[in-house]
Order: C-alpha cells, then sequence, then structure tokens
C-alpha cells in the first residue's frame, strides 16, 4: 500500500511537471470565495479530478479547480475550493493540498471561509479577520508524526500571523474597508447549528463558527507555513424569529457579495509580503 509521504510526493511531482513550480503563496478560497482566481495572470489551471491523489470536491460553491500563476508579481497555487470532513473525507485528505503546497514550496498559507456570526455585533457581509480558533473537530495530525513536515507537538499559540494580521488591517484602513476580528470554531457540520449551539459557542469565546479551515491551519503550522484567515459572516446565529432557518443557499449569495472585497485584501496582502 502506497504511504501518505508517497502520495503527497507523487502528487507534487505531478503539479511540477505541469508547470507548477515554486509557488510562493498558497490559496484554499472557500464557499463562494473562488473569484481570486480569476485575478491570477499566466494562469495554468487543473481539474481536481485529473490530479492525482486528490480529493474531490462537492459542495455547490466550490469549483472543484487547482490555479497556478501570477498573482500582485509573486507565484500562487490557488485551490478553488476545499475538501471537508462532513463531505466523508479522511482529514488526511481533507489536509492533503497543504502538504503537497508545501512540499512545492509555499511560504504561506491564506485561507477563506464562510462562517455564521456568534457575535452579536457581527451582520451579515461582514468580513472577519481570524485571530485564533477553537477546534472541534478531530486533530489532523492524530497518528503517528510525519517527521518530513514538523515536529510531534507543534506550537498554536500564534497559529495566525501577527505580522499578515497587521498588514490586513493597515491595507483595510487605507481603503476605507471595514473589518471585524474575531475567534473562528470549527465544527465537523454538516448541519447547522442550534441556537443552543450558537450560544454555548460564544460564551466559551467564540465570533464565528463554521466547518473548514482549523485542519488545513494546523497542518500548515505542523509544516512551518504562516497562516493568514478570513471569514465572510453569511448568517446570524444569535437572533432567531419563529420562522427563520439557515439556508444554505443563502450563505452562497452572502459570500458571493463579498468576495470582490476579500479578493483586494488578498491581492494586496500578497503583494505586500
Amino acid at each position: 500500500m502506497t504511504s501518505l509521504s508517497e502520495k503527497i510526493k507523487e502528487t507534487a511531482a505531478f503539479l511540477k511537471e505541469k508547470g507548477m513550480t515554486e509557488p510562493e503563496f498558497g490559496l484554499i478560497l472557500g464557499s463562494g470565495l473562488g473569484e481570486l482566481a480569476s485575478e491570477i495572470e499566466n494562469a495554468v489551471s487543473l481539474d481536481y479530478a485529473d490530479i492525482p491523489n486528490w480529493g474531490r470536491s462537492t459542495v455547490v460553491g466550490h469549483a472543484g479547480k487547482l490555479v497556478y500563476g501570477d498573482l500582485a508579481g509573486r507565484k500562487v497555487l490557488a485551490l478553488q475550493g476545499r475538501f471537508h470532513f462532513y463531505e466523508g473525507n479522511p482529514l488526511e485528505i481533507v489536509t492533503f493540498p497543504v502538504r503537497v503546497m508545501k512540499l512545492l514550496g509555499i511560504k504561506n498559507l491564506l485561507v477563506s471561509n464562510a462562517a455564521g456570526g456568534i457575535n452579536n455585533t457581527f451582520k451579515v457581509g461582514d468580513l472577519m479577520i481570524i485571530r485564533d480558533h477553537i477546534n472541534m473537530m478531530p486533530n489532523p495530525l492524530i497518528g503517528p508524526n510525519n517527521e518530513d513536515f514538523g515536529t510531534r507537538f507543534p506550537d498554536m499559540t500564534r497559529a495566525y500571523d501577527r505580522e499578515f494580521i497587521r498588514y490586513v488591517e493597515e491595507i483595510a484602513a487605507s481603503r476605507s474597508i471595514p473589518l471585524k476580528k474575531g475567534v473562528y470554531v470549527g465544527l465537523t457540520g454538516p448541519s447547522f447549528e442550534t441556537p443552543s449551539e450558537y450560544a454555548f459557542y460564544g460564551k466559551v469565546g467564540g465570533d464565528a463558527i463554521g466547518m473548514s479551515t482549523v485542519p488545513e491551519v494546523i497542518v500548515a503550522r505542523h509544516a512551518g507555513l504562516r497562516v493568514f484567515g478570513m471569514s465572510v459572516i453569511t448568517n446570524e446565529g444569535y437572533h432567531f424569529a419563529d420562522d427563520f432557518v439557515n439556508d444554505g443557499a443563502d450563505v452562497i449569495v452572502a459570500a458571493n457579495k463579498a468576495a470582490s472585497v476579500m479578493t483586494q485584501l488578498f491581492r494586496e496582502l500578497v503583494k505586500k509580503i
């Protein structure tokens, strides 16, 4: 049986043969947020189905393409859609692209997602810089440690790079773009949270809640990558009228509306780093 390390190396070698060499940045673009990939110049694009050992993205709003090229004069590798634990993927598949991108040469990982607002000052369409997370999924590093990537017990004190956060705050301020900052709670999904669950996670320090991102960030930090994360608030989990229901289609609509602003911030961050 082919080991995980061998699969990672095989996939990295395949992508190099396709011209995806020495990217500086990896981008993971979540629900409805794939617009940034259209900004990439001199693009080389592959469908996920054509990449060996790669997962499949089955969620609406995830295009399922890997795009390599130039963004703001820097080499980037962008995932238009991620893999989720709730799709039935083992966490080694959810986080597989991060390790492949590390082998290809990335130093920095930028991640985005759609999230529900727990903080009652957050409104649909707000952008939240992720300053920290609360992991409520299985840890993707459980099992034998892969010494090729990192230490057995990686530190998560500064999972989200403070310098990158400061850069984005400065970029946003110079363009009068309002931002929130807070703690992202990562749950397995796929069901939306109950009102009591929203309230609970707010009481323990969460500001926004979603079903992705945290596994990729843990694996990225294990591999020594610098990370920046941002959420688009796509629903408000702190008030529930009698007829209210969470709707996945509404999430995509809200994410699409915010995509152009997030694209601008990510592009300028890549330029500044």
